[in-house]
């Protein structure tokens, strides 16, 4: 299927329901380590320095926050319909120990500007190269949401990226989660 060109206004009224449902997909490759995904069920769409950002959270305990420091760049991904076991497994197992492409059936596909791949079965794209990188302060997270957020106290890298394209299946609207 063809993809067409979306805004990141557009992207987001598709990718903002999938992260408070079922996740979206977060890919990211390095030369080394190949690529990974990663489900996600935070992020957040805006402007930074004046630039359009998607801005990811992941842990250092996890294995994509290594290819992710060694790549610089990820894709983010909205699944289709259908498309909830894989996006489940892709969350629960750890890519150090498992290929997640391969045990889900997912595909990874080239990107158009940055090298790590988009997954062919999704439906819209963002593409980004990492502009800064923080660390959560866990002094400044509220006391009320330690428990549920960080029981064990691994506390979120934060990845700003600048959105370089935005893409979609041209029916995507059709094959929303």
């Amino acid at each position: 299927m063809a993809k067409v060109d979306i805004g990141v206004d557009e992207f987001a009224s598709a990718a903002l329901p999938a992260l408070r449902g079922t996740g979206l997909l977060l890919v990211s490759a390095s030369d080394r380590l190949g690529p990974n995904v990663m489900t996600i069920g935070w992020g957040l769409v805006g402007n930074l320095w004046g630039l359009p950002v998607f801005v990811v959270f992941v842990r250092p305990s996890r294995y994509t926050h290594r290819i992710l420091e060694e790549a610089g760049d990820f894709t983010v991904n909205v699944p289709a319909r259908g498309m909830e076991d894989a996006v489940s497994k892709c969350g629960t197992v750890s890519g150090r120990r498992t290929d997640k492409f391969k045990e889900t059936g997912l595909e990874p596909a080239p990107s158009r500007r940055v090298r790590s791949p988009i997954v062919r079965q999704c439906i819209a794209h963002l593409e980004c190269s990492v502009v800064y990188r923080s660390s959560i302060d866990e002094s400044r997270v509220p006391e009320a949401v330690k428990p549920s957020a960080y029981p064990k106290g691994d506390y979120h890298d934060v990845y700003f990226g600048e959105v370089l394209e935005a893409y979609a299946d041209e029916d995507y609207r059709e094959r929303l989660p």
